[in-house]
């Protein structure tokens, strides 16, 4: 990393009081709730402080340019067009606009990954009720498989519907190569991504993903109740409306006259967002999204698996600890979980001295993000070199 680009993410540290000496905190735990900034933060305040008032006329106007500068960046980060991205509240927002969306009918078959997040398996499940089938492709050393993948699509497979990131061991999906796959063989692709979004780098259009979801609340470092959710153009007028909102359509901001029920639904993934907003959580979403943007994915990317190549290097050294994430190049990510005997009362430890992780399916899960530098690795390294000896 060049000289001025480590010295943007040592600025950005300092732009989280997570980090801050005296609060002797760790954190390594953004694949759970990413901490907010003081950005972020301010971007809150002021809110919270102008609605105490209601002075400035002005708020919705301000409020639709943010929401304007989230479609942007996100697309950004996405690789999408503006037109394709919309603000959603979670990542099971734009996973229901998928399910209830998508022209599936009685007797259609929906693929998911027998270790997915529960956020898209229930969405799925409730098309049951549809009559539409919801099958589980088995994975191998939990990890989803392509060639079972293959060996599992039917006369009747109509979707996939897949993580970008595995939550519990960071397992990076080849999307690229199983866009294709779903595009060959006539499948819709809709992908889970808030393991990733905002942290490894995608470019939705070379993974020919259809549907893209994501909260912003971990990796994105946004409030909860944010989130992008992305629909590819040509899909946005073939997808039935789960739901509709008055702001579906194009006020032009004037909501002093609201007798109008002849407008037309957006030309873009506008339409399938629902109002009224969360302005206080649309402008501190806008300020965090500025933050990953002007660091760049790619560069917070190669900042995270740098700092993760340390600990690798000790995991691999210590003959006590064994890595459970896929070290593959195309396949790890930010997320590292690694295990060992007695693996809960490690992170027993780690809770005591204040190394904020997770445990997920029997290992301690590591996810490290813009703000952590080689000290927090060097602290981390330190707490386990003596948790092995307790």
């Amino acid at each position: 990393m060049d000289r001025n680009l480590a010295a943007s993410f040592r600025a950005a540290r300092r732009l989280f009081p997570v980090t801050e000496k005296r609060r002797n905190i760790t954190y390594f735990n953004s694949a759970s709730t990413g901490p907010l900034s003081k950005p972020v933060k301010k971007a809150l305040y002021d809110y919270y402080e102008l609605t105490q008032y209601l002075e400035k006329s002005a708020i919705d106007r301000d409020a639709f340019a943010a929401l304007d500068n989230i479609r942007s960046l996100g697309a950004g980060i996405l690789g999408a067009a503006e037109n394709e991205v919309g603000f959603g509240f979670s990542t099971t927002f734009g996973l229901n606009i998928a399910a209830f969306g998508l022209p599936l009918k009685k007797g259609d078959e929906v693929l998911l990954s027998d270790v997915e997040f529960p956020a898209n398996v229930y969405p799925w499940l409730a098309l049951r009720q549809n009559g539409i089938k919801v099958k589980m492709v088995k994975s191998v050393d939990k990890h989803f498989d392509i060639e079972i993948f293959k060996k599992s699509i039917g006369p009747k497979t109509r979707c996939l519907s897949l993580s970008f990131v595995q939550f519990f061991n960071g397992y990076k999906n080849d999307l690229e190569e199983i866009g294709k796959i779903c595009r060959r063989k006539g499948l819709y692709f809709v992908v889970d991504g808030i393991q990733g979004c905002g942290v490894e780098a995608i470019d939705v259009k070379k993974c020919r993903i259809d549907i893209f979801s994501s909260g912003a609340q971990k990796w994105m470092l946004s409030p909860l109740g944010t989130g992008l959710f992305y629909v590819r153009k040509d899909l946005q007028k073939k997808i039935k409306m789960p739901f509709a909102s008055w702001l579906g359509v194009d006020w032009k901001l004037n909501f002093s006259d609201l007798f109008h029920y002849d407008l037309p639904f957006f030309e873009s993934a506008r339409r399938f967002e629902m109002g009224t907003y969360p302005y206080a959580h649309v402008f501190a979403a806008k300020a965090a999204l500025e933050m990953i943007a002007t660091l760049g994915v790619k560069n917070i990317q190669r900042h995270n698996h740098e700092l993760l190549d340390i600990l690798i290097e000790y995991l691999q050294e210590s003959g006590f600890y064994r890595v459970v994430s896929s070290l593959e190049e195309k396949h790890r990510s930010s997320i590292l979980s690694f295990t060992c005997p007695e693996a809960k009362d490690i992170y027993k430890e780690l809770v005591k001295a204040r190394i904020i992780a997770s445990f997920r399916e029997g290992a301690i899960r590591i996810s490290p993000h813009l703000f952590n530098d080689r000290n927090d690795i060097s602290r981390l390294i330190q707490i386990l070199k003596k948790a092995q000896g307790f």
